[in-house]
């Protein structure tokens, strides 16, 4: 493994499976996906089969607290260790993979594996390290994910970073220099459950395009005055995991020792949050036990102090809309607002007054539960090109902000590393 000083990663020693793998089979989705759709994690059963899969190394959320969440716990390091055994995990060496993924929706999501160095990384709010979490971190979701570490010799990273490069001097630059070369994919295959297709490229350390992908962060760095390159955009909770690992085998190390542990590094994908596939779609309230009528007189006074507008067309203020069953939408704007963004400042509402909530994916769906006799908030996107620096200015985004893409868009288990 070849670190970086000063950028908060390091180019990492991959493992893929040999060759003549079904990589079908071998990938499955993050584990932190359907998780109330047990029969999807069936299917991926089926579809696995006796291969060697992706799916024996991890264990899907929607186990938690079950029965076989502790038959999973138990057989997850047997079988890492089974496979490096066996051979059917090998290491390329040192170096990037470029990966290009494609869904129905997308045609194409470019990205780069490389490992994220921990000791760069918080989730605590209002930190200024160079790698940082976009939401809050959920403790609890912690605990299940160290107990897989600390028995494995490997992790499988479904962790989404994002750096802010509108002029593509990074990702995008080293594609065409691979493409100019003519490099073949190490990697190309369908994705089970129609979840689209992937290619890899093996970038290695001493190649040129390495040296140009570093020198595209380093300048990304230079050029952000707060400090800040990574940002969280998948995967919090695993990279949170990887952390809490790490810091309870740290002090057993030496100084010296510290530096090159594999724990400290944890794999993830780079992906340019101004790449066209890559969507953000927000993730609106929808509030129970509550009428329409009742939710807008307690937002008139909960922000009687922002110059609170409703039906409104001024389009410089921010603005949320309430929606409810046989009755019109109701837009309701603040020019004084207490939060950056508007779902930020709903969330303080709703926290504030203690309401009971739920986190809606799609306006359709919100109009369905409002239907239902509860209350539905629809609350703007996020605009990349404010993403960042609303990370600087606020700390995080409030929970349940943003998602990034579809369910069956988000990062595949495919690369491997070790961390013993």
């Amino acid at each position: 493994m070849r670190i970086v000083n000063n950028l908060g990663f390091a180019v990492p020693d991959i493992l893929i499976p040999q060759k003549g793998t079904d990589l079908k089979k071998w990938a499955v989705i993050a584990c932190d996906q359907y998780t109330s759709e047990p029969e999807y994690w069936e299917n991926c059963e089926k579809e696995a089969g006796d291969a060697p899969s992706t799916l024996n190394l991890v264990l899907p959320e929607v186990y938690l607290n079950t029965a076989k969440e502790t038959e999973k716990l138990e057989s997850i390091a047997k079988t890492a260790r089974k496979y490096l055994g066996e051979g059917i995990l090998e290491s390329l060496g040192t170096g990037f993979i470029l990966t290009d993924r494609a869904t129905e929706l997308h045609p194409s999501r470019k990205g780069l594996m490389t490992a994220i160095d921990l000791e760069g990384y918080s989730f605590e709010p209002g930190n200024k390290n160079i790698c940082r979490a976009t939401e809050g971190t959920v403790l609890s979701r912690i605990p299940p994910r160290v107990r897989i570490r600390a028995n494995s010799p490997l992790e499988l990273p479904h962790i989404m970073i994002l750096i802010d490069d509108p002029k593509g001097i990074t990702i995008e630059k080293a594609f065409d220099m691979a493409s100019a070369e003519g490099l073949e994919p190490l990697y190309d295959t369908d994705l089970m459950l129609g979840s689209g297709h992937i290619k890899g490229t093996f970038i290695p350390e001493d190649s040129s395009i390495a040296e140009s992908i570093i020198e595209g962060l380093s300048t990304l760095k230079a050029n952000n005055s707060d400090g800040l390159l990574f940002l969280v955009g998948d995967g919090n909770h695993s990279l949170a995991s990887a952390k809490a690992h790490w810091e309870n085998i740290r002090e057993t190390l030496s100084e010296e020792e510290r530096i090159n542990h594999p724990a400290r590094y944890a794999l993830a994908e780079i992906v340019n949050i101004h790449d066209k596939g890559l969507d953000f779609e927000p993730i609106h309230r929808v509030v129970f036990n509550i009428s329409s009528d009742e939710f807008i007189a307690k937002a008139m006074d909960y922000f009687k102090d922002c110059n609170i507008v409703t039906n409104g067309s001024d389009d410089s203020l921010q603005s949320f809309v309430v929606v409810s069953e046989g009755k019109e939408d109701v837009k309701i704007s603040l020019a004084n607002a207490p939060h950056t963004l508007a779902v930020g400042s709903v969330q303080m509402m709703i926290d504030s007054l203690g309401l009971e909530c739920d986190y809606i994916h799609g306006e359709d769906s919100v109009r369905k539960l409002a239907s239902e006799g509860n209350t539905g908030i629809l609350v703007p996107g996020i605009s990349k090109d404010t993403f960042f620096a609303t990370v600087e200015k606020e700390g995080v985004f409030p929970r349940k902000t943003f998602s990034m893409g579809e369910a069956f868009e988000k990062r595949f288990y495919l690369e491997a590393k070790k961390i013993e």
